[in-house]
């Protein structure tokens, strides 16, 4: 008995010693949190005092352009916009004409080294089989040079026999054997390379072109999107939708592949989906007295579809037979789509909300002006395509602009012709107080000119570069600009492509705003585009994995956008471009948030990178709406915003030349004016 007594006592020491140390740590959790409140009004109060000081360097350098100066930052978030697939009957039909034939052994070799490559692995069987088979053989001998270290290629290769060596700057990085694929981001977009590939002995190489690749692979999406529609249209529960409801249910589909013995749903499960079987075979069990014998469902037939219209438990087992492939929609996807409410914008809201104020006045002046009516003040920046001036009218002095320069010798020597032309044609309709505002185009016979509003406030990036982050605060404040400035774009079917700080400029008041960007694209709600186009480490996975795009990619950016705000730093990032687009493919989920982001924010930004583009925040009920009503946006006061009462979290200064000097205009004989400059 005193031994039990003993071991009692001891047992209460215990208990008494941990129930201190609890008290010890929930006392130390508070202290944390105290002094974490203390660093947060300590930064407040730099960021307060900051905001009384200009920005460091000329103020007048961030106007409302893309044509941007700067360091090694700037230049490694160019924007890529890789030249259009036209999936015309020539292209196409020319395919299969080019197949290669190959041995089993080559055909594993080929498709063994694509399952092994972080970008390609994700290609469907049909799109593996189709590359395997027009893939061409080379050989190189040895000493020779496959790829240059600083050319632009428009290849992939796969080594089937010898040696390469990997090179940078002279020095030898790895070595190349048998089976291995390289080269893969040139099948993306024009991409140039930082090292060399030579032969160490006499090689043979099976090669794939960039415009092949990306044929199959948009060929095969654009053909999934018609099966999809195709097999939904044959439902006899959905045959009374319009061919617009059904578009839009294919394009927040997703895609399942399940294999032998794979259970698709479970008996006393609820039901919360619908699927449609697109390839494959599955049986159909119910483990109840009389239903022993399984029922098969083939291609073209469904279940799940009484969660439809009722909440109900699963009584079946559907179990897969062989390889399957079901096409999957979610009931809340789903019922959002049929009563009407996927991106249900309140267009007479947004308008009033947004619309551009400008006086009848300066309409007018402005309408009435041509190219010599401008007077330039100095230049703002250099970039791609020529330069951008700080303009103001003679008759109006008090008003700045900014007028873009662009060559056109530059425009057609890159490509860049139509995306400029659509750019210009969609931002002329655009009148949003989130998104800077495109007033006139002239033309002569060497160059293009677009008159924008002048925002001299600096861009984000500018303003990362300066904080190193920015504080939530800050962060919600120009975020809600973006989404306000997104909403009003998907709300007329135009998707941005290229959200990042380097387009977000600020106006002399404080507010941000979206620049114009070459990438910006009209898509009809339920269809896709399919060009390889925005920054690496802001796009999204379907646009690198060439699966078709739409408004929910712009949604991705965001998040990525509200990380590098908060951060100084991506959450998809490296020096090497193939690192970046595998991170970006493997999810938000595989990055680290650090502890400047709290769990809010990290809630709003992994809602935003979902990688189903259908389950992303802002892609479904009421579009952007949703953001809107997100936890870290508690108590924003969206209505000040748009009204543009709200204190902005930082008014910048801007310096501008206290002497024009010598009074400068464009040319008076070769101007006209341009609405479209489709005859250039």
């Amino acid at each position: 008995m005193g031994t039990l007594r003993d071991l009692q006592f001891a047992l209460q020491l215990k208990i008494e010693e941990l129930r201190q140390r609890d008290t010890l740590i929930d006392e130390l959790e508070l202290e944390l949190d105290t002094k974490d409140e203390l660093i947060r009004r300590l930064q407040e109060e730099l960021d307060r005092y900051r905001a009384t000081v200009s920005l460091p360097g000329p103020s007048t350098g961030s106007a409302a352009c893309p044509f941007q100066t700067g360091g090694s930052h700037r230049s490694s978030r160019k924007t890529i916009i890789c030249e259009p697939i036209i999936l015309d009957p020539e292209t196409l039909s020319a395919l299969p004409h080019r197949s290669c034939e190959k041995s089993p052994e080559t055909q594993r070799l080929i498709q063994t080294a694509l399952l092994n490559n972080d970008l390609l692995k994700n290609l469907d069987e049909e799109a593996m089989d189709a590359i395997t088979a027009i893939m061409h053989h080379t050989t190189v001998k040895e000493g020779c040079c496959v790829i240059q270290e600083g050319s632009s290629g428009a290849q992939a290769y796969i080594l089937e026999e010898g040696r390469l060596e990997m090179t940078k700057d002279g020095v030898k990085l790895l070595t190349i054997e048998a089976g291995e694929l390289f080269g893969e981001i040139a099948l993306l977009y024009n991409y140039t390379h930082t090292c060399s590939i030579s032969a160490q002995m006499d090689s043979k190489l099976w090669v794939m072109d960039r415009k092949s690749y990306k044929t199959i692979v948009i060929h095969g999406g654009v053909q999934r999107l018609a099966q999809s529609a195709e097999l939904l249209s044959r439902l006899p529960f959905l045959q009374s939708l319009s061919e617009k409801v059904i578009e839009k249910m294919c394009e927040l589909m997703e895609e399942r592949h399940f294999t032998d013995g794979d259970c698709i749903t479970r008996q006393g499960a609820a039901g919360d989906s619908l699927y449609i079987i697109s390839k494959g075979q599955v049986k159909v069990t119910e483990k109840k007295p009389g239903r022993d014998e399984p029922r098969p469902l083939s291609e073209g037939q469904w279940f799940g579809e009484r969660a439809l219209w009722e909440d109900y438990i699963q009584t079946e087992n559907v179990i897969a037979v062989g390889d399957v492939t079901c096409l999957v929609i979610k009931i809340g996807i789903f019922k959002d789509i049929i009563d009407g409410l996927a991106f249900d914008c309140h267009q007479d809201e947004v308008d009033s909300n947004n619309s551009d104020t400008e006086s009848d006045m300066d309409v007018v002046s402005l309408s009435s002006s041509t190219l010599s009516d401008f007077q330039i003040i100095c230049g703002l920046a250099v970039g791609e395509f020529g330069h951008v001036d700080l303009v103001q009218l003679k008759t109006n002095i008090q008003r700045l602009f900014a007028m873009k320069v662009l060559t056109k010798r530059s425009i057609v020597k890159s490509a860049q012709r139509e995306h400029l032309i659509r750019e210009g044609r969609i931002l002329k309709e655009i009148r949003c107080a989130f998104i800077v505002r495109l007033y006139k185009m002239f033309k002569d016979a060497e160059c293009l000119y677009s008159l924008t509003e002048a925002c001299l406030g600096g861009d984000l990036s500018d303003l990362l570069r300066y904080k190193g982050y920015l504080d939530e605060c800050s962060t919600r404040f120009y975020t809600a600009c973006v989404v306000e400035a997104l909403t009003f774009l998907h709300c007329r079917g135009v998707v941005y492509r290229d959200v990042k700080p380097e387009n977000v400029v600020l106006d002399e008041h404080g507010y941000a705003k979206l620049i114009g960007s070459k990438c910006v694209k009209n898509v009809e709600a339920g269809q896709r585009t399919w060009t390889f186009c925005g920054t690496l480490g802001y796009m999204s996975p379907e646009v690198i994995l060439c699966k078709g795009h739409s408004t929910s990619s712009d949604m991705w950016s965001l998040g990525v956008l509200v990380f590098e705000l908060l951060s100084g730093r991506l959450p998809f990032s490296s020096s090497d471009p193939e690192k970046i687009l595998t991170s970006t493919i493997g999810g938000i989920d595989e990055s680290d948030f650090p502890k400047t982001i709290s769990k809010r924010a990290s809630s709003l930004i992994t809602e935003l990178c979902r990688s189903n583009p259908a389950e992303r925040l802002g892609s479904r009920r009421n579009g952007a709406k949703e953001i809107q009503k997100h936890k870290w946006f508690e108590g924003f006061n969206w209505h000040g915003l748009c009204k543009r009462t709200m204190a902005p979290p930082l008014i910048p200064k801007v310096k501008l030349p206290l002497e024009i000097g010598t009074c400068r205009f464009y040319s008076e004989d070769a101007a006209e004016q341009s609405t479209s400059w489709e005859d250039f």
